[in-house]
């Protein structure tokens, strides 16, 4: 990859030491940002690079089903954020008692605190690709679409940027905020900004509200039956994986 971003002729030379723990560094220090945002502009050759590295995704048959909305329009974002507060009070009602406190303690967006909001989508009858690989799984669109997504929140994170997943939204009036056309399906609306710091934890794990399950426990050998923490550590998943 050059300078720039774009992709030239594949390398053949092994990634180093340190590129290599770069990489994982910014898998483990990714996080889901909503309350650290800062006011600071994001630049255009930054967010271009963000961009890139999302649009070079894998994607079933090559289809490239994404765009990408880019909204800093205080009123299209007020809007949103509108649209937040409706579902949220939706889905707080359904929990009760300790747990419902905690719900609502929890800050689940940052819409109008980040200077950037990007929704990406995914156009499901994009003729890129001509169907292959989506005969038997046509939903392969949509799982290309998130890799997209954790595309640009790992790049995100190498360049110092905060992303925030607000998934608590009504689809339906999201759709006719954004003037979506009918056959493009909503994946993510994100927030993205500069931020004050990244959380060493992931904050719904520091909020109590859940934790990291154990890697050990979700490896299976040849069968879905067939478990064994002790090869499982062999692959370097102790039984207490909270990484």
């Amino acid at each position: 990859m050059t300078a720039n971003g774009a992709s030239g002729q594949a390398s053949q030379r092994p990634f180093s030491e340190a590129e290599r723990r770069a990489v994982y560094r910014a898998v483990h220090e990714r996080r889901d940002i909503r309350s650290q945002f800062l006011p600071t502009p994001v630049p255009d050759d930054v967010l271009g690079r963000i961009l890139l590295a999302a649009h070079h995704a894998p994607s079933v048959g090559f289809m490239q089903p994404w765009d990408f909305i880019l909204i800093r329009d205080v009123a299209v974002r007020t809007a949103i954020r509108e649209n937040f507060l409706g579902a949220n009070r939706l889905a707080a009602a359904k929990y009760s008692g300790e747990q419902r406190a905690l719900y609502e303690s929890l800050k689940l967006e940052g819409i109008l605190s980040a200077p950037l909001n990007l929704c990406v989508t995914c156009d499901r009858t994009r003729s890129l690709g001509s169907g292959l690989g989506r005969q038997s799984v046509p939903e392969t669109d949509l799982f290309s679409v998130v890799c997209a997504i954790q595309n640009l929140w790992l790049a995100a994170r190498a360049e110092s940027l905060g992303v925030g997943w607000v998934s608590i939204l009504d689809q339906d009036l999201l759709r006719s905020v954004l003037k979506i056309p009918l056959h493009v399906t909503p994946v993510a609306y994100l927030c993205l900004g500069y931020v004050s710091e990244f959380p060493a934890v992931p904050e719904l794990e520091e909020k109590g509200w859940c934790r990291r399950e154990s890697l050990a426990s979700l490896i299976h050998f040849d069968r879905w039956d067939v478990q064994d923490h002790a090869r499982a550590a062999l692959l370097g998943a102790p039984a207490e994986d909270r990484a």
